[in-house]
């Protein structure tokens, strides 16, 4: 059976995985989640024409997320939820699915490019939409956007008028970013900056990945006094930063590094995993039993915890794995890529901008000569190191922004300090793009200068489709002369790279040594 996906950097060459995805998905899965997404384009047509309900905006955020890239990987979950969108359209109206789904792949190279821009930016915001929903956080604005972009996706439009919806729908992203910005620190408080172990203890443990707080706190919960501890793993690590999170004190450390590694970090190791969100690998035989999804996860013969109808969940199956494997005799000292024993996080737009002050006397008195704000996904693709070399080049007048699980490429490392200030900033996940832009802003407001005149360069890893709706918000906002790399995605056309280069000055990285002359020459 044969299938095409594109949609995320380590897609095969020349054009996409045409036979099994590079991530593991198979081609009935693949070809199940285009199934979902016409369906999902055909309960927006008949949301459109009467008005959407709160249920069938969640199903379009569901259903949108479950075909993020590492997310799902079993076809029976995926048909169920196909089920329940077909019943939701049906009971609307039936001949909303009235539609070509495979017209839409035909024709000319560049409107494909971004009609597909378009669909995979969608999928990105709804996972950050369903994270804020199911904190009972929801924007009318944003969730309108669902039904119109998909409405939208399937017309025919000008590539002129596929770059206005781009940059319309880069705007509401950035509304859904701020929604669950606004969702976790009420849900969690602000985030404060917080040493984070990687030693792993004895006795019984959890490791969650994952982007999910409100799982690790019905987790924490529901594990307090049963002498199990919980380490957080990639995108989980910024957790440890919020207080309503790391008063539990069997929230330990941090276990491993991105989530690309997980095979071989996880590999025979005596503690139960819970998967909630997309960062699932294919499991190895050795681990496979001691791992449990959650929410719009799943892989075949995994054991998924399901919620219930009040939206909580019952972890007692992981709690009771994680006793049951007992976990390591000794204390195990991991390290980082680059040797660290600990890592620091919890420097949201919260903590930068309530010191505003003393980083902008910093500036003024040439002790910060510039910002570079790396980040994004990490990869398995050979040349994401790049990103390791370029933060050890950042010369010592210079600050460091980071966030999502690009900066395990280089977090461990000791960059030292400005002035009390830290040299690096770890800014959290990659939603938290949010706090980069309020820092930025507030910054630019307070040197009365354009954001594009700060000292400030913005170098970026892409993976997945949440790095995409990122790019489209900063795109919408104005901000030129962004470095992303390792490779572009697969889905723009050169055409349309070319219109990204010329009109935004996005720039492909080259290498660190001259990427950071062209920065600094030019400041």
């Amino acid at each position: 059976m044969s299938m095409f996906c594109f949609q995320c950097e380590q897609s095969a060459n020349p054009g996409g995985c045409k036979v099994q995805g590079v991530c593991g998905k198979t081609a009935p899965v693949a070809n199940k989640q285009d199934e979902l997404t016409a369906a999902l384009i055909g309960l927006a047509r008949a949301c459109d024409a009467k008005g959407a309900t709160a249920a069938e905006y969640a199903l379009l955020k569901q259903g949108l997320f479950m075909c993020v890239t590492n997310v799902n990987f079993d076809e029976e979950r995926v048909q169920e939820f196909i089920n329940r969108v077909e019943a939701a359209r049906n009971a609307i109206d039936p001949s909303a699915a009235d539609f070509d789904w495979e017209a839409l792949w035909v024709g000319e190279e560049d409107i494909i490019s971004l009609r597909s821009t378009l669909l995979l930016g969608m999928r990105g915001m709804a996972a950050y939409a369903w994270h804020a929903a199911v904190l009972s956080y929801n924007d009318p604005d944003v969730d309108a956007w669902f039904v119109k972009g998909l409405v939208e996706f399937a017309k025919d439009h000008s590539a002129e008028e596929w770059l206005g919806l781009l940059m319309e729908f880069g705007e509401v992203n950035l509304k859904c970013m701020a929604l669950l910005d606004k969702a976790n620190t009420e849900s969690y408080g602000t985030p404060e900056p917080t040493k984070v172990s990687l030693t792993v203890q004895p006795g019984p443990f959890i490791v969650v990945t994952g982007h999910d707080l409100h799982d690790l706190k019905m987790l924490l919960e529901q594990s307090e006094g049963k002498g199990v501890d919980i380490y957080t793993h990639g995108e989980m690590l910024p957790c440890h930063a919020y207080p309503e999170l790391k008063k539990y004190s069997h929230l330990k450390g941090n276990f491993g590094t991105a989530w690309q590694n997980q095979q071989n970090e996880f590999d025979n190791v005596p503690g139960a995993f819970l998967f909630t969100t997309n960062c699932l690998m294919p499991p190895r035989a050795s681990y496979k039993s001691n791992v449990f999804t959650t929410d719009m996860v799943g892989f075949p013969d995994v054991a998924h915890v399901t919620a219930k109808e009040d939206g909580t969940k019952d972890f007692s199956a992981v709690i009771e794995k994680a006793i049951e494997l007992g976990g390591y005799k000794e204390a195990q000292h991991f390290t980082g890529i680059n040797g660290g024993h600990e890592v620091t996080t919890g420097f949201g737009h919260g903590t930068v901008l309530s010191i505003a002050d003393k980083v902008i006397d910093a500036v003024k008195a040439g002790a910060i000569k510039h910002f570079f704000l790396v980040g994004g996904c990490d990869g398995a693709k050979v040349g994401r190191n790049y990103y390791t070399e370029f933060v050890k080049q950042t010369p010592k007048d210079t600050v460091v922004l980071t966030l999502a699980c690009g900066k395990y490429r280089f977090n461990d490392l000791d960059l030292g300090e400005i002035g009390g200030i830290p040299r690096m900033l770890d800014m959290g996940q990659c939603n938290d793009s949010y706090s980069a832009i309020q820092v930025a802003v507030a910054l630019a407001k307070a040197f009365d200068c354009d954001v594009n005149d700060l000292p400030l360069t913005l170098v970026l890893s892409w993976y997945e489709q949440k790095a995409v709706c990122v790019l489209l918000t900063l795109l919408a906002l104005g901000i030129r002369n962004i470095y992303i790399g390792p490779t572009l995605p697969k889905f723009f056309s050169s055409n349309v790279l070319n219109i990204l280069v010329e009109k935004f000055q996005l720039h492909p990285i080259t290498t660190p040594e001259a990427d950071m002359k062209a920065i600094l020459g030019a400041n």
